[in-house]
């Protein structure tokens, strides 16, 4: 039984919030309809830190009063005492017979015992409310479901408290005939499914999936153990967590919603709970939006970032499919083979595509996803702990995402944290220790929060088109953004600390900070800057601290309201020496420390003025504290000095000998000829 009403709003919160670009979610046609008005405004207001609205759980997902209901007695429900090969029904609704217990009524069923190779079926034309108590029960059945619920209008399966509860069925299932493919997991229902309790569930699939709704799943509490063949927990219309301890290993996906017809449904959205998910494929997907509210999550996929494909910086060679949004490889529907009784669980689970000749099937993608947090839509993090290890990309949306909070602790083989379209963080704290790419989106903002990002090619990246890979005999584009002309990097609060061998802060299109603290370490090769953008890179506050090398630097915009620094040195500078930057009155700027190698140094701080006289030292030490290389308070002594200059522009280009030119590699802007334009 719907709620029609709270469910339709995700299409206002979510799929239509903030910005918007023309490469979101192409898989749906009237989605991508409806957002079309929304773009041109959206984009152009990228630069003016117009912010992406974050959904909650609450926005999506109404409990109702009988989720919740767990409560009970035996004179006002039927007990079903399995024994062996058989079952007792002590009560009204229920019938056993030939090892399966058929429930037809609305009604509480109290199970317990141990049914060796049965099935419990739930079949009730009313439409009502049919409620499992698991109050101890051992459920096998070695060729179909253990659970399977054929119809009724909501079923609640409530885990006892005290008890240890489990089902299985066998690697394979025999159907009435070819035509039939369902049921096709451990417990599976075709109504409202509901799981409830403070005991334990533990379920084995050996045939395909853990648990399956074919309409709305919500896990309120338990603890929940699931080892499946393929996906551990599906639900189509939508999956709600509000907590619980969920353990998953699945050779698919870990957990997921699947309806890709209907814009209104097809999401995920989960509110507290302990997650443990090892995926072969994606770890938490969404079809629609993924909305997380908090909980602890840690997370494995593709068996971990050591698995991700190998690329080799701006080449891309080697990538995995990108901007896809598969369920993975999926399993090949049960019963789908020519000889459908029995039917066996394929090892490979590639999706299949059936053309309009009926005995033409072609592969869709040969390559699984394997992300860690995955939406086809908007992707919401309101808090929770995240650990994600995957072999894609950690944080992955065809559209938005929208950090407001949590804290994230990132290793991948791919991108940290990739959007098609929008990333707005706003705050938490984010941990990115390995990736190819650290943060991706046509456009970004970065508002609060604290980001460290250490990326084997650009720490951040908007609208990058680098990556690329030969899939089935053919390269395939990656991340395909819109125009770069609109596609805005924007920093307005915040810590950003970036370790890259790529480019540093690459915007294909341009840069607007006006506050936070953004410092760069890297790259330390001459083909790649520390700042790399196309269009202008516009400072109006914040303080900012790029080093890296000197080949390809680039400093921000002439056409800045707040001053820059740009220092070239004449040799290559160790790692952690210190640079000092003091005013004439011997007030410190700013006191560095590199983390790698550096030539050049671009510094922008408030603290710069206009016609100001100021000295830039090298070495020494400072007793101050000091946070990602940067020095607060405390007194620096022992530097020797370099050069000393006053500042009469915006950018304030030096070398040993004093002031100089800018940079020859700098374009249009004042600041440009980054990217694409670099020779």
């Amino acid at each position: 039984m719907k709620n029609y009403t709270t469910i339709s709003k995700i299409g206002v919160l979510l799929l239509c919030a903030g910005l918007m670009s023309a490469c979101s979610n192409n898989n749906t046609t009237a989605q991508s309809e409806a957002m079309s008005s929304e773009l041109t405004s959206s984009q152009s207001g990228a630069a003016t830190g117009v912010q992406l609205a974050s959904a909650k759980l609450s926005d999506l997902v109404t409990f109702d009063e009988d989720d919740s209901n767990t409560s009970w007695t035996a004179d006002q429900s039927t007990e079903i005492a399995l024994a062996g090969t058989s079952a007792l029904v002590d009560g009204t609704g229920a019938e056993s017979k030939d090892g399966s217990v058929t429930i037809t009524a609305a009604g509480t069923y109290v199970l317990s015992g141990k049914l060796s190779d049965g099935q419990i079926v739930v079949n009730n034309q009313d439409e009502g409310i049919v409620h499992l108590v698991l109050n101890g029960v051992n459920i096998t059945n070695s060729d179909s479901a253990a659970i399977d619920i054929k119809e009724a209008g909501k079923v609640i399966i409530t885990l006892e408290d005290g008890t240890e509860n489990s089902v299985s069925d066998g690697a394979t299932y025999v159907y009435a005939d070819d035509t039939t493919d369902e049921p096709s997991a451990a417990i599976f229902s075709k109504a409202d499914l509901t799981i409830n309790g403070t005991g334990k569930l533990s379920v084995s699939a050996n045939y395909n999936d853990g648990i399956t709704s074919k309409d709305d799943l919500k896990i309120m509490n338990g603890t929940l153990e699931i080892q499946a063949a393929d996906d551990g927990i599906v639900g189509k219309d939508l999956v709600a967590v509000q907590d619980g301890s969920i353990s998953i290993t699945a050779e698919g996906d870990g957990m997921k919603s699947t309806n890709d017809t209907e814009t209104d449904k097809g999401f995920l959205a989960i509110a507290a709970g302990t997650f443990d998910i090892k995926a072969g494929n994606d770890g938490i997907q969404a079809e629609t939006a993924l909305v997380i509210d908090g909980g602890t999550y840690t997370v494995v996929t593709g068996g971990g970032s050591e698995n991700g494909e190998v690329k080799t910086g701006d080449q891309g060679a080697g990538m995995g499919m990108r901007g896809d949004r598969g369920q993975g490889t999926g399993g090949q529907a049960p019963g789908t083979s020519e000889t459908s009784t029995p039917a066996t669980k394929p090892e490979a689970k590639p999706e299949i595509t059936t053309t309009e000749a009926p005995t033409t099937t072609t592969t869709e993608s040969e390559i699984p996803s394997t992300k860690g947090l995955k939406a086809g839509g908007d992707i919401s993090v309101n808090n929770g702990t995240f650990n994600i290890d995957s072999a894609d990309d950690a944080v992955h949306s065809n559209s938005n995402v929208a950090i407001a909070d949590g804290e994230f602790n990132i290793k991948t083989g791919d991108d940290g944290i990739h959007a098609d379209a929008l990333v707005a963080i706003s705050g938490g704290k984010i941990d990115i220790t390995k990736s190819y790419e650290g943060i991706e989106g046509a456009n970004i903002e970065i508002s609060g929060g604290e980001a460290h990002v250490v990326a084997s090619d650009d720490g951040v990246n908007v609208a990058g088109g680098n990556d690329e890979a030969t899939v089935g005999g053919g390269p395939q584009e990656q991340d395909q953004f819109s125009d770069a002309a609109a596609n805005v990097l924007t920093i307005s609060g915040g810590t950003l600390t970036v370790d890259a061998t790529g480019d540093g802060l690459d915007s294909n299109g341009s840069i607007v900070m006006s506050g936070g603290t953004v410092i760069v370490n890297g790259p330390t090769n001459g083909g790649n800057g520390a700042l790399d953008y196309d269009g202008s890179f516009e400072q109006s506050g914040g303080t900012l601290i790029a080093a890296g090398s000197s080949g390809m630097a680039q400093a921000t915009s002439d056409t800045s309201s707040q001053h820059a620094v740009s220092m070239t040195f004449p040799q290559i500078q160790k790692a952690g020496t210190l640079v000092h930057l003091e005013d004439s009155e011997g007030n410190t700027i700013l006191t560095f420390a590199p983390s790698k190698d550096y030539q050049s140094l671009v510094m922008s701080s408030p603290d710069l003025k206009d016609g100001g006289s100021y000295t830039l030292y090298s070495g020494g030490t400072s007793t101050g504290s000091e946070a990602n290389g940067l020095y607060t308070d405390g007194e620096y002594t022992g530097g020797t000095k370099v050069v000393a200059f006053e500042i009469t522009s915006s950018v304030t280009w030096l070398n040993e000998s004093g002031v100089t030119t800018a940079n020859t590699n700098q374009g249009p802007g004042g600041g440009g000829g980054g990217g694409k334009g670099r020779p």
